[in-house]
């Protein structure tokens, strides 16, 4: 079983907007969540579509080097969540000498891919199959 993840840190998406296009992904096939990032009229799809193709790659490289096959039609969107960054704060000026403030939010995205675990057939259970496997 391959898994990857892929981050990335303080992106300019408010991470409320970026939950809405990782909730289109979450549980799908990487190729099927990339053909939907690609066409979603989301601002925020773009650099999700790019973390996702990242995750793919990750996954590639991580077979390679272990000397896994790795299709990547197997892979799919374990999890995908979206965390608060920080917090640009600005300013714009407003009348008689006040401030007002304006909060430029950021987000942390992070994206798990996994191939399907395989069933022991014996007993039918892939925890099963792992646990007689490390002993």
């Amino acid at each position: 079983m391959v898994d990857s993840i892929a981050r990335v840190k303080h992106i300019r998406v408010t991470p409320q907007k970026a939950r809405r296009v990782v909730a289109l992904i979450k549980g799908k096939q990487a190729q099927e969540a990339l053909a939907i990032l690609k066409f979603a009229p989301q601002s925020a799809s773009e650099p999700i579509y790019k973390l996702v193709a990242a995750a793919v790659a990750n996954a590639r490289v991580k077979a390679d080097k272990d000397g896994e096959f790795l299709d990547e039609q197997d892979l799919y969107v374990r999890n995908a969540y979206v965390d608060e960054g920080t917090t640009l704060k600005r300013f714009q000026p407003r009348a008689q000498g006040r401030a007002f403030q304006i909060k430029k939010r950021t987000s942390h995205i992070t994206v798990e891919l996994a191939t399907p675990e395989v069933a022991d057939a014996s007993t039918g259970s892939a925890t099963a199959a792992k646990k007689k496997a490390s002993k």
